[in-house]
């Protein structure tokens, strides 16, 4: 699969959940957003969206952030404002029953702040306004999953 989505294939995606069910598909629409043109990779960046991130998260959502961190910084994707986002919905979304796996997302997201930060330096003014939203998410995160440090 190249240097991006490393690892991707050794995540059990079928024994982890989203908010529909199995998570089986989510490694196929991550490689769509790496590899597919413009609406390619927005058509799956919004089935992730609202598989993992934008209802709530799950355990599937825990195995993706790296992944999406990845798309963030490699050039060649088309939709990296769109991931920057789904990142910071993420980050705003919890899961109340399953308290622990809401913390881990977030602390996946969180754990990507050096990576903010060089984005919010690059050179497509959408994906900078995106990491710079992210930036400030990440700098005001409080939750009751995430007790400050």
């Amino acid at each position: 699969m190249g240097t991006i989505l490393k690892g991707m294939s050794r995540v059990r995606w079928h024994e982890l959940t989203h908010a529909y069910g199995s998570a089986r598909d989510v490694p196929g629409r991550l490689s769509r957003v790496a590899w597919g043109d413009a609406r390619t990779s927005a058509d799956a960046l919004s089935d992730l969206g609202l598989w993992i991130g934008e209802l709530a998260v799950f355990d599937a959502t825990v195995a993706a952030v790296p992944f999406l961190w990845d798309l963030a910084v490699t050039d060649s994707v088309t939709s990296r404002p769109g991931v920057i986002e789904l990142l910071q919905a993420i980050l705003e979304h919890g899961n109340p029953p399953q308290i622990t796996v809401q913390r881990a997302a977030h602390q996946a997201v969180l754990s990507g702040s050096g990576t903010v930060v060089v984005l919010t330096s690059d050179e497509d003014p959408s994906v900078r306004a995106a990491a710079r939203d992210l930036a400030t998410a990440m700098d005001s995160h409080a939750c009751e999953a995430c007790p400050p440090a």
